[in-house]
């Protein structure tokens, strides 16, 4: 069932009955395997449309975000958002989740609304009116990969990752450079997701000796591996190209100087930008709120971005967006964001994680 937040969560069928109000689905995952991002998302895409509202709404219409449960089989997500745009009950879409979410997700809204995709993804997929904000796997993981490399001599890798298309395509990339690093692989894996028992594959990634290990495993399936990886003894440096605020406190944070993070947000950037942003969130949600973390942000820009790309336009028809995307700007917490080739041309921190924190490194 599809909710409104306007900002507190309502049924959908009371705000479909508000004129005038511009309605923007918001899927994000609130179940499964990536649901412990969702409270942060959530909040962090509420504070970004009552800063939206504030200035006067998109195109002078107040914005409403109607939630959509991301977390789900991509068919079933596909599925009610095709159903909502197709009714008109929504004019635009943001958020995060899953790759194998995203393109069913593209495909069901067969360009007839913008879509502003705000995490990492795998790079390519371009589709009328849909806009990425996170990094491709150059810009995500090959500093992270070339500083392993370099400060740490990691020159044997093991990847491993979930089986779907991000860390396929994830991993094909860094291939490529590995072996242009002239580093060796000497294991690769893919999971379905829900792995309970990580014993045997930790069994065998240590008969293969590794340097380093590239980690494309999300949500509770990173967790789950990463306490598994401690309680083992094992201590090899590991890249995690999901690995956030929310999931290093759900492995309970790490004492190794061994686990890193690549994200284009992690709460302790020292930045004018990145400070002002943790201040207005715990103004608005208070101190205990869930941990501002990349994929909350991205949330915030998403929603941002889709306000900047209906004023640049006028209009949010697609044809008319697609037209002034490229340049399109906005600032958040990671600084000046610009739309090139409807993407955001920016690398990822590097953060080291230290208790529970991440302490950036590169």
């Amino acid at each position: 069932m599809a909710e409104a937040i306007t900002p507190v969560i309502e049924p959908l069928e009371a705000e479909l009955i508000r004129s005038g109000a511009l309605r923007v689905g918001l899927v994000v995952p609130v179940s499964g395997v990536l649901g412990l991002v969702g409270p942060c998302a959530i909040n962090c895409a509420i504070l970004a449309a009552d800063e939206v509202n504030l200035a006067g709404g998109v195109l002078g219409r107040p914005v409403e975000l109607v939630l959509i449960d991301g977390g789900r089989p991509a068919a079933q997500v596909a599925a009610e958002v095709g159903d909502l745009a197709g009714s008109g009950a929504i004019d635009a879409v943001v958020g995060t989740h899953g790759s194998d979410v995203r393109i069913a997700v593209v495909r069901a809204l067969a360009g007839r609304v913008p879509f502003v995709y705000a995490p990492p993804y795998e790079g390519g997929g371009h589709s009328p009116g849909v806009y990425f904000l996170g990094e491709t796997p150059g810009r995500q993981l090959r500093p992270g990969l070339d500083w392993l490399i370099d400060r740490r001599r990691a020159r044997r890798w093991f990847l491993l990752g979930n089986d779907y298309v991000w860390p396929h395509l994830v991993h094909d990339a860094a291939r490529r450079h590995l072996t242009a690093r002239n580093v060796t692989i000497v294991g690769e894996r893919f999971v379905p997701y829900g792995v309970r028992d990580f014993a045997p594959l930790l069994e065998r990634l240590a008969a293969s000796r590794p340097d380093a290990v590239l980690l494309s495993l999300i949500g509770s399936d990173l967790v789950t591996f990463n306490r598994a990886f401690t309680a083992a003894g094992l201590s090899w440096p590991r890249l995690c190209g999901a690995l956030e605020e929310h999931g290093l406190l759900g492995i309970g944070g790490d004492a190794t100087g061994e686990l890193y993070g690549a994200m284009g947000y992690f709460a302790s950037l020292v930045t004018d930008d990145s400070l002002s942003l943790g201040e207005r969130y715990i103004r608005r949600f208070g101190a205990g709120a869930p941990l501002l973390n990349g994929h909350g942000q991205g949330c915030y820009e998403a929603v941002l971005m889709l306000a900047a790309l209906g004023s640049r336009a006028g209009t949010l028809a697609v044809p008319a967006v697609d037209a002034i995307a490229d340049g399109t700007s906005i600032v958040t917490a990671r600084g000046q964001l610009t739309l090139q080739d409807r993407g955001v041309r920016r690398r990822a921190h590097i953060g080291r994680a230290d208790g529970l924190d991440f302490d950036i490194v590169h």
